[in-house]
């Protein structure tokens, strides 16, 4: 990545100056305010035990799947209220649904449940080559009709963006249009960001935030197995 992608990149983290939406007009980052920044530290402070850890991970999560899903194309409808009113509301424009990637995906699934009653979820596990590094599909699981849906792919932490390069092409392989796929990730590192920004221009990346430094250990932490 080039000195001057790094700095747009990190410019966009600390909220957005004029303009600077044209350079990255799919990555989006959660609105900040001091709640979203306490719950980023509490996660960063090596002092969090497991209990805390996961209680505000799962705030945070919660925070991430409900802006991820403001992203979604809405379209207009009428409904009656129980006093007979006609009401003009808003609706889903087409079938949606999760897919998370094994295993720190996971920890988003039930943030997604929260706010989708029965969504569908699939499962993509991919690993890293212990040997090149290099990242490869080992499973997946998707709904029969993902084809013809909008797909929250969840991953919380992306350090390279190797990961989710490989899971998004998994996903166009199953004929998912790339601009039917919003990202959501609570930890982005610029080079990640850089790297799947550049690779999938047309879909969506919904982080809470860009900094160099990633929380790699979150999923051993959130699971427990640290």
């Amino acid at each position: 990545m080039g000195s001057g992608e790094y700095a747009m990149i990190m410019k966009l983290s600390e909220h957005k100056s004029e303009g600077e939406e044209e350079y990255f007009p799919n990555l989006k980052i959660l609105p900040s305010n001091d709640q979203v920044k306490e719950l980023q530290t509490i996660l960063r402070d090596r002092n969090t035990s497991r209990s805390d850890f996961k209680f505000y991970a799962d705030r945070l999560i919660r925070l991430v799947i409900e802006e991820s899903l403001n992203q979604l194309p809405f379209t207009k409808c009428e409904v009656i209220t129980p006093t007979g009113a006609l009401y003009q509301g808003l609706k889903y424009q087409k079938g949606n649904c999760g897919v998370s990637i094994v295993r720190s995906g996971e920890a988003m699934e039930q943030g997604l449940r929260d706010c989708c009653r029965s969504i569908r979820i699939g499962k993509i596990l991919v690993e890293s080559d212990v040997d090149t590094h290099e990242a490869r599909v080992v499973y997946a699981r998707f709904p029969e009709d993902i084809a013809d849906r909008k797909v929250l792919l969840m991953y919380p932490i992306m350090s390279t963006g190797n990961t989710v390069i490989k899971a998004v092409a998994v996903l166009k392989e199953h004929h998912v249009l790339e601009e039917n796929i919003i990202l959501s990730n609570l930890f982005c590192t610029p080079f990640a960001a850089q790297m799947v920004t550049t690779t999938f221009p047309q879909m969506k990346i919904l982080t809470s935030e860009v900094h160099p430094v990633a929380p790699n250990l979150f999923g051993q932490k959130y699971f427990g197995t640290d």
